[in-house]
């Protein structure tokens, strides 16, 4: 038994449409929307290229047509819903429903816009085209920063190095380098000593050398510095005061003067403090 598609191509049928098309001419759509006056036409060219899309993104849902094939239909899908938009915004002019905001959007919804690309979809194979799946996939979320609170958790005493010492291998290590050092520092010491002896410096400049640096001699000395040189018993080491040392008696002038301030501003008035001064600045005081 034939199916029905074979028997619509059967050269009967083919005869018997051509006898109820004859007469006829056929309409095409018009080429600008605006060019329709008649809001039932207008309806008519709306659900035919619904219909015309319906069957291209049926068809680019097979990946075997080939990447120039499915780029050519992605193409022809994207105009069509773009003539479709212009005859929906005619049906609303002329008086018709507005589909654009009640109208069905299974078709819009089965393609896929590149973000920051807004206008051209992507339908069925389309999407998995070389240079287009690279554009839908998302970057990797960054990891989220962490707030100072949560940083200062972890900042401890270990943090800032003051537990380095208690594990004990930290002390001899550096003992033992402590050590090096030193023992270096005194071989190159000898050794430019021994250079400049072999020079021809003689013992002048080892005299020089190996002088007390903080010997004072008896010239130098002020006699300022001299008063004020205390003397230890038993010939031990003499210290010397640089800065002017008050005696006693100075101290205790100091504190009397200081008391007597203080017991007139606790009891003299301010004019009464007035005439005082006035008083001694007459007197010479």
């Amino acid at each position: 038994m034939a199916r029905n598609a074979e028997k619509a191509m059967t050269a009967l049928a083919r005869f018997r449409q051509a006898q109820l098309e004859e007469g006829k001419v056929k309409e095409r759509r018009p080429f600008l929307a605006s060019e329709c006056n008649e809001l039932p036409k207008a309806e008519k060219w709306r659900r035919q290229i619904i219909s015309e899309i319906s069957k291209k993104v049926a068809q680019i849902q097979n990946a075997g047509l080939g990447e120039f094939k499915i780029r050519d239909l992605n193409d022809e899908i994207n105009k069509l819903l773009r003539e479709k938009g212009h005859w929906e915004v005619r049906i609303k002019e002329l008086g018709g429903p507005d589909y654009a905001r009640v109208g069905p959007k299974m078709l819009d919804h089965e393609g896929k816009e590149v973000p920051g690309n807004r206008g051209y979809k992507y339908f069925g194979a389309a999407k998995d085209l070389p240079g287009v799946r690279e554009l839908f996939e998302k970057e990797p979320v960054p990891p989220p920063r962490k707030t100072r609170a949560e940083l200062m958790k972890d900042i401890d005493a270990d943090y800032y190095g003051y537990r380095d010492e208690d594990d004990g291998v930290l002390l001899p290590l550096e003992q033992e380098y402590e050590k090096q050092v030193i023992a270096e520092a005194i071989e190159k010491w000898k050794e430019e000593k021994e250079a400049r002896l072999a020079g021809g410096g003689g013992a002048k400049e080892v005299e020089e050398e190996e002088e007390y640096i903080y010997a004072i001699k008896d010239d130098e000395q002020s006699d300022d510095e001299m008063r004020e040189q205390m003397e230890g018993e038993d010939g031990a080491q003499t210290f010397i005061a640089h800065v002017p040392v008050p005696s006693q008696k100075e101290i205790e002038e100091a504190l009397v003067r200081r008391k007597k301030m203080e017991l007139l501003q606790k009891y003299a008035s301010e004019s009464l403090m007035a005439q005082s001064e006035e008083a001694k600045a007459l007197l010479g005081l």
